[in-house]
């Protein structure tokens, strides 16, 4: 995986909790793949809902199954162009949520993704959905447009040397993605 400083700034327009109702999901599913024991073939898991124009994504903070909703942001708006994030929330964003940030609103359709990193989701997910051409660096503009264009196959991406994205319509649509092909 190719990781990189993308130099987006974030700024808050609250470092206080979100009172999103969505961010019970996000919690719940943690939990759930914590519970699943897919953990440990996972380095880190992105959850991110839309609502409404905003987006609500877990953290900086790789411990999915303890988390707690202090660690979840709402995103209130991105620039590509500037590289500015405005969020609510006293965590610091991970690297992807500019990318969740865009295929959410390049695609009205998807609501829900979950994206899982790790090199052995990546071995046992290989051949079996399409995968992006060419590695691209984590976060990148040119890693959302490589997503976006193999996505228009399918609902499921293996993003070279990373990780999967699942999306969907709903939240139940990409949690049953998940299980169906991970399990």
């Amino acid at each position: 995986m190719i990781r990189g400083n993308l130099g987006f700034q974030t700024f808050y327009s609250s470092k206080e909790e979100s009172n999103c109702p969505l961010i019970t999901e996000i919690i719940r599913i943690g939990k759930k793949i914590e519970k699943q024991g897919l953990s440990k073939d996972i380095a880190s898991v992105i959850v991110s809902l839309r609502y409404g124009r905003r987006v609500i994504i877990n953290s900086d903070y790789n411990d999915l199954g303890g988390i707690k909703r202090g660690e979840i942001l709402e995103i209130v708006d991105y620039d590509p162009v500037k590289k500015i994030l405005l969020t609510i929330g006293p965590m610091q964003p991970r690297v992807e949520t500019p990318v969740h940030w865009m295929i959410h609103h390049a695609r009205n359709e998807i609501n829900a993704i979950i994206q899982l990193n790790g090199e052995k989701i990546i071995k046992k997910l290989e051949g079996k959905i399409p995968s992006t051409k060419e590695e691209q660096i984590s976060g990148s503009f040119e890693m959302v447009k490589e997503v976006l264009k193999t996505l228009r196959t399918g609902k499921s991406v293996l993003i070279k040397n990373q990780g999967v994205l699942f999306v969907g319509e709903s939240f139940k649509e990409v949690e049953e993605q998940v299980f169906k092909n991970i399990i």
